[in-house]
Formats: structure tokens, sequence, C-alpha cells
């Protein structure tokens, strides 16, 4: 492992920083300052590392090989144009950018190339510190620790080993604006907080393993208004024994293009997953409303149970449904079941055959049938590294004369009342993978 600097806030001694390169760092006089990088400090960590709450480390275009860690709260740290900032980690570091302080936002630039993760928030020492191989889980006995507040915007995450942008153990916070693609897990990942009041919102997810994914992530979970085409699967929410507070409980997926996710050219899960476009694994409570989920070869979303975890009480209505070799697929193949799950999609596929009729929302208060169907068998995927280059999106506005961002302790959550279905051209400029 390469990592070019290590940060400790306020501390100017910097690892793997000559003591000439330390030398060169200055923060400018004041309050809530910009700090610029390369003109008051060499490196985006050497400015991190002075910078104080309140302050905005602004990055000029350039190719950093670094690995930066914020520690300091309310700090934002912002590329002056995205496409042409960028945190390469070469594939030598495990994560790109690492927010363990609450209040820090994110924005406008490029992180690639990292082992694990272009962009981890995390309250949990053993996610910031983990090394390559290791997921950073939390299974042992001590207390979840939260990092409260926090915004990712305008980020592209490309071409890393494990998720581009990833928040575990922490909660509210917004994932907005941004790009992922090549996560070799998923492109943007949410673990491990109740009640999480997250918001992930606006963003493309393309060519990753899985698009967007929440895992053990209870409460005031919005997935809102995303692209999520052309990954293996496209979006899961659900429980997982390897992860802290189970079961997971309470997420809302709504207003999403979620279509056409069997894309080979991805990297190749573990588990084998392709073709689904939304599934819901050992997860009670969830709404999925107002999608369109179009053209998934295996199926438009599974329902079913994880080991012990039953799925319950899961409300499916109000999407578009079509092209999916199975629209609706529900499947328990062990003895955990699930209860009170309902469909209103007077026309859908499903399996078993009449859900429609026989379990329609409201909750219809009886076990969940099960049925099977055969799934495709999914082709060879390709390295995270050799994923597709993302295109150029959309910049942050007035990045270089507007200030610091102020990061709310709670973020705004979506009316849900004033989302619709959206049409297929749904954030269209800012991907590769087009849907017909």
């Amino acid at each position: 492992m390469l990592r070019a600097v290590v940060v400790v806030a306020g501390v100017l001694a910097l690892a793997g920083c000559s003591g000439a390169e330390a030398d060169q760092v200055r923060r400018p006089a004041g309050e809530h300052v910009t700090i610029r990088v390369p003109a008051d400090a060499p490196t985006i960590s050497a400015a991190v590392s002075v910078a104080q709450q309140g302050d905005l480390v602004l990055v000029a275009p350039g190719t950093y090989h670094e690995s930066v860690r914020i520690t300091t709260a309310h700090v934002t740290l912002r590329g002056e144009s995205r496409d042409k900032v960028v945190i390469d980690g070469e594939l030598r570091q495990p994560n790109g950018i690492v927010v363990t302080a609450p209040g820090v936002a994110v924005e406008n630039l490029t992180v690639r190339g990292n082992t694990q993760n272009g962009v981890l928030v995390t309250g949990s020492v053993k996610a910031a510190d983990a090394q390559p191989g290791q997921g950073g889980y939390d299974t042992g006995d001590e207390p979840v620790r939260f990092l409260d507040s926090f915004l990712v915007s305008h980020v592209t995450s490309t071409r890393n080993g494990l998720y581009g942008i990833y928040a575990f153990s922490a909660r509210n916070g917004v994932i907005r604006d941004s790009y992922t693609s090549g996560g070799a897990d998923s492109g943007i990942y949410v673990g491990q907080c109740k009640p999480c009041q997250v918001v992930v919102q606006d963003n493309v997810a393309e060519y990753n393993a899985v698009g967007i994914e929440g895992t053990n992530a209870s409460g005031e979970m919005y997935f809102v208004r995303n692209r999520i085409v052309g990954n293996r699967v496209g979006l899961t929410t659900g429980s997982d024994h390897q992860e802290k507070l189970l079961p997971q409980q309470g997420a809302v997926v709504a207003g999403n293009l979620i279509a056409a996710n069997q894309q080979p050219a991805t990297p190749e899960q573990a588990d084998g997953g392709w073709g689904i476009g939304v599934g819901i694994d050992g997860g009670s409570n969830n709404q999925l409303v107002h999608n369109r989920i179009t053209g998934n070869i295996n199926a438009g979303v599974i329902l079913t149970a994880t080991q012990d975890i039953p799925a319950n009480a899961n409300q499916i209505t109000g999407n578009i449904l079509a092209g999916n070799t199975v629209d609706v697929g529900w499947t328990f193949p062990t003895a955990t079941k699930g209860h009170d799950n309902c469909l209103t999609a007077p026309t859908a596929h499903t399996i078993p055959a009449g859900l429609t009729t026989t379990a329609p929302c409201p909750h219809p208060g009886r076990t969940s049938p099960s049925g099977t169907w055969t799934a495709p068998t999914p082709p060879s995927g390709i390295p995270f590294s050799e994923v597709a280059p993302p295109p150029t999106q959309p910049q942050l506005p007035n990045p270089t004369t507007t200030g610091s961002t102020t990061v709310p302790s709670t973020p705004p959550l979506p009316d849900l009342t004033r989302i619709t279905a959206p049409a297929s051209t749904l954030l269209a400029d800012r991907t590769l993978t087009q849907v017909s």
C-alpha cells in the first residue's frame, strides 16, 4: 500500500511529505478562509491538515496521487473543475478520500483507482482504518459510533475496488448529483445507520456490480430520482449479518429510473447477481413507489428473505413495470418467509402468478407466497480497473467564487407527494448507457 500522506487535524508534520513541503503550507489569516491547492499548500492533504471549521480547501486542476483524510469538522473540500481535479489512487491505496468528522462537504472532483473506496464517510474507526482486503465492517461488541451530517455532491467516483461512494455508520447526510461507475461491489453504498436520515438523490450509477446499495440502513432512508442503468444489479436494500443494526427497515425507493441492469462490461459480483432491477433481501417496511423499472433480463423486482431475516410489509405500488422477464418475483427458498407484503401493478407479470389480486396494497395480512423461475446465466465480468471511463459531468455551480458549504445537521427530506415515475431520459446527458 502506498499512501502519499497521512493527515492528523491541526498537525503540520505530514507523513510522506518532506520538511520543505511542510514549510510550504500556508493558511490565510482569519476565519472561514479559502486554502488553495497548490498555491497555499502543495497537496490536498497538506491543505486539509491546517483547515479549521468553516474553511474551504479549493483545489486547482491536476492529478493528485494521494489519500486524503478529513478529521476536522465543517470543512469543505472542493475542486475548481469536476473533471480536471482528479485524486488517483493508481491501484495502490485503499481510499481516495476518508471523512471522519461531521459537517464535511466533498464537492466537484473526481476520485478513481483505489483498491477499496473512492469516498468513504464513516464514524467507524475500523472502517476508516481498514487495510486492503478487509471490508471494515463492525461486527464486534462495541457500540455503533455514528458520524453526524455530511454532503457528497457533484463527485465522480470511478474504477474503485469496493465502493465508489461509501457512507457507513453515518447519518443525517446527502449524496447527490454524483456519478459512479466501476464499483466492484457497488457504486453508492449506505450501510449501518438507524435512523439514517440519509438522502441519495439525482445520481447516476452505471457499469457497477450493483448500482446503489442500502444494507442495514433504516429509518428515513431515501433513494430518489437516481438513474440506475447498465449495472449487473440495479438497486438493493436489505439486511446483512456482516453489519450491525439488523434488521433493515423503512427505506423509500421513489422516482428512480432502474433499467437494463445486465451490462456485461462490469465487475463481477461474488454472489453472481445479474439482470435484476431491484432486490429487497430481508428488508421490511420499505416503500418502492413511482419508479420506472424496465428491461431487466432476470426480474424487475425480487423480494426474498436472507438467512433468518424475513421480508415483511414491503409496499410496491405506483411503478411503471415493463419489458422485464419477470416484473415482480417473490421467492423464499428457505423456511424463513415474509408476510404482509403487497403489490399494486395491474398488468405486471408476477411469480407466483396473480400477486396483484392475491396480495394487493394495502397490506393483505397474510404470509407471502413463494415462487421460482429460471434465472439467466451471468456472463463473466471485467476487472474494475477496465471499466469504461465516465463521460463529462455537470459542474457544481460557481465552484471558485462561492465560499465553504454549510452542511445542515439534518438534511431536508424529499416530499413524496411531488415525486412521479420518471421518463426514460432521466439524467440521460450524464451517462454512457441509453434506454430505448
